[in-house]
């Protein structure tokens, strides 16, 4: 006979009911009650698909840097696309922002999520605090080792890109990235570099610039920009793919500001296909992705029982527009 509710409430010195309320992760616990019962629980090798009890609340977490929706409209498609799923499977979702100083426990507590799905860039230390809360965890737009996570093929969207810029007859490309501390923006940055070796060029690491981490990234961008066209017109680039369509956006303004034609003097290529994008003048070449599907496919890879694979890579796609077309190899 398998072990029973009974044999781990005796282990762990409480009640029946305070074993159920701990697997099943509801409120009325302390969180030292809880993780000493779940952890009786396993060492007893109670059937663990009851510590995985039925999800009814999720919390959406993100960092306090991204959540002004109106500058960044990135993820607030990627909540949308949560919200839709957790509709779908009557799950009620929550949105909470926080920083590095604040106590994300606490926080979480008042939320009383049975799981929760982390978007973008978080700090490590968080992210560790998170995986010892012991709930269903789902990384989205981010990754670590041993965590369900669903992100873009940011590198192949970046390698889509670049091979573009090559066959417009462009050779000293540019590239204006963010903190390379966000998973999403190395892995650009890696399909940037490894784009010039498939080509069988060299890559100039002068042309690789970063965004100053105490700007906004608007002013950021504008400022790496402009340093590149300082460094003369022979170091200049004669195109640019920007981490994002924000910073390729802001870029553009300061090469048009500088008397430089789009694409005719520099061609300019962003990634995320926001709506500004289309808009523009010229209209921004762009690595176009499906943000709502990121949302979507996080909540249904976090309810999975057992996932044939836990990180997962969805597709990309070039959308060419004005910025890079017309230029003559």
């Amino acid at each position: 006979m398998g072990t029973t509710i009974r044999d781990v409430a005796r282990a762990a010195s409480v009640s029946i009911g305070t074993v159920s309320r701990a697997l099943k992760n509801q409120p009325g616990l302390s969180d030292a009650t809880r993780t000493r019962v779940i952890e009786v629980a396993r060492s007893l090798g109670y059937d663990p698909a009851q510590l995985r009890p039925r999800i009814r609340r999720l919390t959406f977490l993100l960092h306090r840097q991204h959540n002004n929706f109106a500058a960044t409209p990135f993820f607030s498609h990627v909540l949308h696309g949560v919200e839709d799923a957790c509709r779908e499977r009557g799950i009620v979702p929550s949105l909470l922002t926080a920083g590095p100083t604040e106590d994300v426990v606490q926080q979480l507590r008042l939320h009383a999520p049975d799981a929760i799905a982390v978007a973008g860039f978080v700090e490590p230390e968080t992210l560790a605090t998170l995986t010892a809360m012991q709930r269903p965890l789902v990384l989205i737009d981010l990754w670590a080792p041993g965590l369900r996570s669903v992100n873009l093929d940011n590198a192949a969207g970046a390698g889509l890109a670049m091979r573009h810029l090559f066959t417009q007859g462009h050779k000293r490309i540019a590239f204006i990235g963010g903190s390379l501390a966000h998973f999403s923006i190395a892995q650009r940055a890696l399909g940037y570099r490894r784009a010039f070796f498939e080509a069988g060029l060299l890559f100039d690491p002068s042309l690789e610039v970063n965004i100053d981490a105490g700007l906004d990234p608007d002013a950021g961008a504008s400022l790496a920009m402009q340093r590149l066209l300082d460094a003369g017109e022979s170091a200049r680039p004669d195109a640019v793919f920007a981490y994002n369509d924000a910073a390729a956006l802001a870029a553009m303004r300061v090469c048009l500001a500088n008397g430089l034609r789009v694409p005719e003097d520099i061609a300019i290529v962003g990634f995320d296909d926001i709506p500004g994008a289309a808009h523009a003048s010229p209209p921004l070449t762009t690595v176009a992705v499906d943000k709502e599907a990121l949302g979507r496919r996080g909540v249904a890879l976090l309810l999975e029982d057992a996932p044939g694979e836990t990180e997962i890579r969805l597709p990309v796609q070039l959308i060419t527009r004005a910025s890079t077309l017309g230029r003559q190899p």
